[in-house]
């Protein structure tokens, strides 16, 4: 009978890999057309002037140009309101 487990019988080292989230320009950098501002999940920056959204939420730029941000109130449909940032390029 052995006294130790069997090699690969471990629970531990399952972990997700990073996902690398967040701002990548901030305000006052240079953008390049097609350039990645924003990686988020969700909409927690808007896009504004210049400014596109990906299919993953990624904003990224459309000209050259430099970073802005913004906030605004927002009325939703319901008539609640919202603090939303906004991201510009200007060129």
């Amino acid at each position: 009978m052995a006294k130790t487990k069997s090699a690969g019988a471990t629970r531990l080292g399952r972990d997700s890999r990073p996902k690398y989230l967040g701002v990548k320009l901030y305000a006052g950098q240079k953008t390049k057309p097609g350039s990645i501002i924003i990686r988020q999940r969700g909409t927690k920056f808007l896009p504004g002037k210049n400014v596109r959204r990906g299919r993953d939420d990624t904003l990224y730029s459309v000209k050259e140009g430099v970073v802005k941000f913004t906030t605004k109130r927002k009325k939703k449909f319901d008539k609640s309101q919202r603090i939303v940032k906004i991201v510009n390029v200007e060129t």
